[in-house]
């Protein structure tokens, strides 16, 4: 049977901002789409909590939290909720150490050993280059992923200390040749963690909070997780669904020596004014934390991997997606899952926070992404007046395993089905004809099916016909 697509009702419920965006579009329609749609995941995916925001240069231009921080006292996940975010800690350890190239103390292409004395992991390869800072930053350096104890593993989550990271070092070896592959480490930014430590004289958490965190007012973004805020204004974590449906709370844990790459807190909110800060430094130039020149470097690829997929720049994730370069960094810890991508090319930046895991948050981001983009491709087309907010709804086809969102949009009626991880792959447009009669637009611009819409004795729309069947409007 043809996907049936239903109307989506367009006063929006919670808590979101709107502001003008540099370029002038228009985004409030596209905002509707993507509040309706994060909605329908939330419940749809079994989210305990998801925290998004959106910002386009120095603004926030819109922000909205679903579903529970603390699910037993149903305290509401904000933008504002803190959680932890895991590997973007990663981010803040690579500008440290950027720091100190810039200051001439360490070179990206030295050996670690020699700036690192307690550097002695094995090199099983004699043909192997030096593991350079380079490498490292660039998850090249062939390190393996992790120091050698079971930190990820349930229910304990036990992790070592830096001097117990050190101590294990010695007994680990590379699994790669330095520079010849790809291989994820936490265990390689926990030794740069060490290096930041050594080269500068002072703790790895006071060095990050008086160079980064402090310069950028990033008051509610911490090298650890803040136990005295934790099931309050710091989420609860919760692990993944399992078959009977229940999701198990995680405790609270500190990454104590592999902080420098899992340990950092934040919110969306804070990371929103991260990734403005470096649309800022990427525009003005000169020097803020950082050189703009220096950031530019750490945004660029400066490792493929052989499959001709996987890139790194210095500390930074980069990779093309539908033409556009995005760089950021992912993380994924027990009971969290965060994403900060950027476009920065358009500054525009999307945080995704979930305190629940067995989801991927790429998949509201990019999903998000592509919606922002087609709000700003898509010309005006006029509706001669009508009020198109009154079909706006969601509609019932649970029969046929979902419901569908159809929204104003433009001056036509758009529509997407509830359940599905690319809304915007799925965009189907309606042009109104006459009184509650509309028809598809097709790809080449001409008109396909009819939609018709049926309204009771008040005048109020309560079901919709679309090949020759008809699906009942929702409540809300």
């Amino acid at each position: 049977m043809k996907r049936i697509y239903f109307l989506l009702a367009l006063n929006l419920l919670g808590r979101f901002t709107i502001a003008q965006t540099p370029k002038n579009t228009d985004f409030r329609e596209a905002f509707v789409v993507i509040d309706r749609w994060l909605s329908a995941q939330k419940d749809f995916d079994r989210l305990p909590g998801i925290a998004v925001s959106i910002v386009r240069d120095q603004q926030v231009i819109w922000s909205k939290g679903y579903g529970y921080a603390n699910v037993e006292k149903k305290l509401p996940m904000e933008p504002e909720t803190i959680c932890s975010i895991c590997s973007i800690s990663k981010l803040f350890t690579s500008i440290a150490v950027m720091q100190l190239v810039e200051q001439g103390k360490i070179h990206l292409d030295d050996s670690i050993s020699a700036d690192l004395p307690s550097f002695n992991l094995k090199q099983q390869y004699p043909e192997s280059g030096p593991i350079t800072i380079r490498s490292l930053l660039s998850h090249s350096s062939g390190l393996p992923r992790e120091s050698e104890y079971p930190y990820w593993s349930a229910p304990d989550f036990n992790f070592p200390t830096e001097k117990q990271v050190t101590d294990k070092l010695g007994s680990q070896q590379t699994l790669y040749p330095a520079s010849t592959y790809f291989q994820y480490s936490n265990l390689g930014m926990s030794i740069l963690g060490e290096l930041v430590e050594h080269v500068s004289g002072k703790p790895y958490e006071q060095y990050v909070q008086e160079n980064i965190l402090q310069p950028l007012q990033l008051s509610d973004t911490r090298p650890f997780l803040p136990e005295n805020l934790w099931g309050d204004k710091m989420a609860f974590g919760y692990g993944g669904i399992h078959r009977d449906g229940h999701r198990d709370k995680m405790p609270l844990f500190q990454a104590k020596g592999i902080a420098p790459a899992a340990g950092y807190s934040s919110s969306a909110s804070d990371l929103s004014k991260f990734a403005s800060w470096q649309f800022r430094l990427l525009a003005k130039g000169g020097t803020e934390v950082i050189k703009a020149s220096t950031l530019r470097d750490m945004q660029r690829v400066q490792f493929l991997d052989p499959d001709w997929k996987t890139a790194y720049g210095l500390g930074f994730a980069v990779r093309d997606f539908n033409d556009n370069t995005l760089v950021g960094h992912g993380g994924s810890c027990p009971g969290y899952l965060t994403l900060l991508t950027m476009d920065t090319k358009e500054k525009l930046g999307i945080i995704v926070m979930l305190n629940g895991q067995g989801e991927n948050p790429n998949k509201y981001a990019e999903a998000i992404y592509k919606i922002l983009k087609l709000a700003s491709q898509l010309d005006l087309t006029s509706a001669n007046g009508t009020d198109l907010e009154q079909y706006s709804g969601n509609y019932d086809s649970y029969a046929f395993g979902n419901e569908t969102i159809v929204f104003k949009w433009k001056g036509k009626l758009g529509a997407i089905t509830a359940r599905g991880a690319d809304p915007a792959a799925n965009f189907t447009f309606y042009k109104h004809i006459s009184g509650d009669v509309f028809r598809r637009v097709r790809k080449d611009d001409t008109l396909g099916e009819e939609l018709r819409f049926e309204k009771d004795q008040q005048g109020k729309v309560i079901r919709m016909w679309n090949h020759s069947n008809y699906y009942n409007k929702l409540p809300g």
